[in-house]
């Protein structure tokens, strides 16, 4: 049941669905009009403020160094500080992630940049859109060199109900063992019972027994006889969320005073802050 995303915790989706095409050219159209006034800007300070008139061998270096630092270093350094957010996405709402989700880096930049000048200016975009038409995440070929994609970063958002341990499986649960899920098991528990209010009854039943004997293996002993599924899944979910969270606490304050002794002086060793 695992759609467009990444999995992190337990049963959790990043929501990274890849962007469309038409957001990605528009976005792009954004920054080419941004790189244009840019390089028409330099083009004029030179002229501007160069005296003497420049030879043909200097003007060809002049234009070298415009041409990389519009094509090359600017989006570079753009995307590297943005973290993938250049004016174009921005104004589209999309951002350019790492193939696991996270911000991309000076080399991910680097590599989207440069395969650019030949993907984008020097076949005018047509490799590009080859690309990009082709691959499922709509990449294109900086993209695929790079480990990156585009996502998006508005719209709306889906509200997650609230796991809610049953009150009637609350003493089970306390005394079960219950092991981690795997992460797609375990998200495609979560998906089933956010969506099971809209599913066909007889699907809804026959999906939640498929879904409750797929978790029954991690879990000993089973819950009493009779319990539905769907509330057998809940208190599974919610059983692992809370155990989870006491472990990660009781880490937290193991760890605040083991730093607190480590800081400590050796017996009869006056504290100097004393």
């Amino acid at each position: 049941m695992q759609d467009e995303g990444i999995v992190i915790g337990e049963g959790v989706l990043l929501d990274a669905r890849p962007t469309s095409f038409a957001s990605r050219l528009a976005g792009a159209v954004i920054d080419l009009i941004a790189l244009g006034v840019v390089a028409i800007a330099v083009a004029w300070l030179l002229t501007r403020f160069v005296v003497v008139s420049p030879s043909q061998d200097v003007l060809q270096i002049t234009f070298v160094v415009v041409m990389v630092t519009v094509l090359v270093v600017i989006p570079t350094t753009v995307d590297t500080l943005t973290r993938g957010r250049s004016l174009g996405k921005l104004a589209v709402g999309i951002r350019v992630v790492r193939d696991d989700g996270g911000p991309i880096r000076f080399r991910q930049a680097f590599v989207r940049a440069l395969v650019g000048i030949l993907e984008l200016w020097l076949t005018l975009g047509s490799v590009a859109l080859i690309t990009s038409l082709v691959n499922p995440q709509g990449k294109r070929l900086g993209d695929i060199l790079a480990g990156t994609y585009a996502v998006r970063v508005r719209g709306r958002t889906e509200t997650r109900a609230v796991l809610v341990m049953p009150p009637f499986l609350a003493a089970w649960a306390q005394q079960a063992d219950v092991a981690r899920l795997p992460d797609g098991l375990a998200l495609a528990v979560r998906q089933f019972l956010g969506r099971a209010p809209r599913l066909h009854p007889g699907s809804r039943y026959a999906l939640g027994q498929q879904l409750a004997g797929e978790v029954a293996r991690y879990v000993a002993p089973g819950p009493p006889a009779g319990t539905h599924p769907e509330a057998f899944l809940a208190a599974v979910l919610a059983t692992r969320r809370d155990r989870e969270y006491d472990a990660a606490t009781r880490a937290a304050q193991r760890s605040a005073t083991e730093a607190v002794t480590l800081h400590r002086l050796p017996h009869g060793v006056p504290d100097p802050a004393r």
